[in-house]
């Protein structure tokens, strides 16, 4: 039951922001910093980690899951670090999926010869 909540979850946050990219004149940057920020907000208030507790990956992977990455890592960094929290503990919580987006993007550069439109 785990895979079909996860599939459903993750279906639907895909298909809500499709809608939103097809009915809006917002452009895709903007589309996916408001998702980063929704996410981090639903994870301040404590409602994100109930959805993450019944659909797992479904709720985790998409960029509300990175939003409230990020705010759980700026939370425990105040509460270590005080003030200077605020600049490490976003970035140490989302240091391992930045790194694998990036090292793994550049593989792909390797294999598949990206180049300009034109």
């Amino acid at each position: 039951m785990d895979y079909i909540n996860a599939f459903w979850v993750g279906g639907l946050i895909c298909a809500l922001v499709q809608i939103l990219l097809e009915k809006t004149k917002l452009m895709p940057g903007r589309v996916m910093v408001i998702l980063v920020c929704l996410g981090a907000v639903l994870g301040s208030v404590g409602l994100y980690d109930k959805l993450i507790d019944f659909a797992g990956a479904g709720a985790s992977v998409p960029l509300l899951g990175f939003g409230n990455t990020l705010w759980k890592g700026v939370k425990e960094a105040i509460d270590d670090h005080g003030f200077l929290g605020l600049f490490e503990g976003g970035l140490k919580a989302s240091a391992v999926g930045i790194s694998a987006a990036l090292i793994f993007s550049y593989i792909a550069s390797w294999i598949f010869k990206p180049k300009m439109k034109e």
